[in-house]
């Protein structure tokens, strides 16, 4: 498999250190809010990356963390009169549900800040025995001088170059990061009362749980610097060694053509696209752009690529009840060579199109043909493990939209309309189809009994 490493700006052939297990960490979000669209590009990207690299037979284990100790926290803190662990708690359960709702396969360890303390601590020492860092009155700071491959993750030129969180001492330099906060109200530690810095708590993390160099170390365009700058620059400094064999990044999001900034007050939110489309719809939609390509969401977009995703489903819901036989090698073959190529999405939905199409070619052919059933239902079974797409029922998918209530309703007017018909009372069933309609259902009448399905308006 190649893959685009950011450092070198270039694909490279992924190479694992272990032939058998690939390792890889991917950052996971800052829990005071609920999670953005930014979020969701990045999970989504890794997460075919995780489901890629499994389909072609490698073990995977897969890293994500969540920072539930930062400055955006206790100003969430201070603004709603609630605790960390209740702050915390509370968006790291609503971005599991929105990774639920987007088919994102949970991490297989799932390490907190708050909970790594003993070892964030730990890799601080180390970096001080090391002659790496220095107090100032308000905490402990890397010294970047130390590093001389310092910027040679990111390419970035030693000018302009400022910290995430600003300084209330004299840093030796402006690039000098705080890697242990002061703050008495928090954490012990040989240094003073406090709680870590931002940059040490993945680096620290990743040592804690790999014990050596990862493969892949992954996250958004935006951590590039300083972030995993930073973080490389201790691990040669602790460790003399590189943090992880390759660097991979997605791209920015933008919305309505603009980049997605709260600052601009158009950082759109994860559940805001729920409510406006099914989460697989949403993710096919954010899966269908290359993952280093900057993304522009739109609405009309979103809901025309879920059309596309509906044709795939009318596929499934066409072969509803059959099982798996053996897959179209040809097709899986096709399928995971465009993935191999840096997770070449766009020739790998094209495959997926050609597929669908000519299984319904064959099917109207020859309906009867329980063999070709069998096989186009595994592809569709591949594409499911692959892609993470097809999870929805068959018949459920074309109803979303509709709560329970409504369902009742719709359900109570179609066995009307069923008993009208019976009476052979057509003039009463037309008007129950009629109301339905109104509603925005349509309903098919088919062998099996009457199905039913939203209309879809954009």
């Amino acid at each position: 498999m190649q893959i685009y490493d950011t450092v070198l700006k270039q694909k490279v052939k992924l190479s694992p250190l272990n032939k058998d297990e690939i390792n890889i960490y991917v950052c996971g979000p800052t829990v005071y809010d609920d999670a953005h669209l930014g979020h969701a590009k990045s999970s989504i990207s890794f997460d075919l990356l995780r489901r890629v690299l499994i389909a072609l037979g490698y073990k995977v284990k897969f890293v994500k963390n969540f920072t539930d100790i930062d400055d955006k926290i206790l100003a969430k803190m201070k603004s709603s009169n609630q605790s960390l662990e209740q702050i915390t708690t509370y968006y790291i359960d609503r971005y599991k549900n929105d990774m639920n709702a987007l088919n994102v396969l949970n991490a297989d360890i799932e390490p907190k800040a708050t909970e790594s303390l003993d070892a964030i601590i730990n890799y601080i020492q180390k970096l001080e025995q090391n002659g790496a860092t220095y107090r100032l009155e308000d905490g402990i700071y890397f010294d970047t001088s130390k590093d001389d491959k310092y910027l040679s993750l990111s390419g970035r030129k030693d000018e302009n170059l400022i910290a995430r969180v600003a300084s209330s001492g004299t840093k030796k330099d402006e690039k000098d990061f705080v890697l242990w906060k002061f703050d008495d109200q928090w954490y012990d530690s040989p240094f003073g009362k406090g709680r870590p810095g931002w940059h040490t708590e993945c680096v620290a993390m990743i040592e804690q749980i790999f014990a050596k160099m990862i493969d892949i170390h992954a996250g958004g365009a935006d951590l590039l610097f300083p972030h995993h700058e930073n973080e490389a620059a201790q691990c040669r400094c602790a460790n003399h060694q590189e943090l992880s064999k390759h660097w991979l990044h997605n791209g920015f999001i933008q919305v309505n053509n603009e980049k997605m900034s709260k600052s601009l007050g158009n950082s759109f939110f994860i559940k805001d696209a729920l409510n406006i489309a099914p989460g697989e719809a949403v993710r096919f939609y954010l899966m269908s752009s290359h993952y280093r390509a900057n993304f522009n969401y739109d609405i009309g977009d979103l809901l025309s690529s879920k059309k596309r995703l509906d044709k795939i489903y009318r596929l499934k819901k066409r072969l509803s009840g059959i099982n798996s036989g053996s897959i179209d090698i040809e097709f899986k073959t096709a399928l995971l060579d465009a993935l191999k190529d840096d997770l070449n999405i766009s020739i790998a939905l094209a495959k997926v199109d050609e597929m669908v199409n000519q299984a319904n070619i064959n099917l109207d052919k020859e309906p009867k043909n329980k063999l070709l059933k069998s096989t186009i239902m595994a592809n569709l079974d591949f594409i499911k493990d692959t892609l993470g797409i097809l999870y929805q029922d068959e018949f459920e998918w074309f109803q979303y939209g509709f709560n329970d209530e409504q369902k009742e309703q719709i359900s109570n007017l179609i066995n009307d309309r069923n008993i009208a018909k019976a009476a052979k009372d057509y003039a009463k069933a037309d008007l129950i189809r009629d109301k339905l309609t109104a509603l925005g259902v349509a309903i098919m009448d088919t062998p099996n009994g009457v199905k039913w399905e939203r209309i879809w308006t954009e």
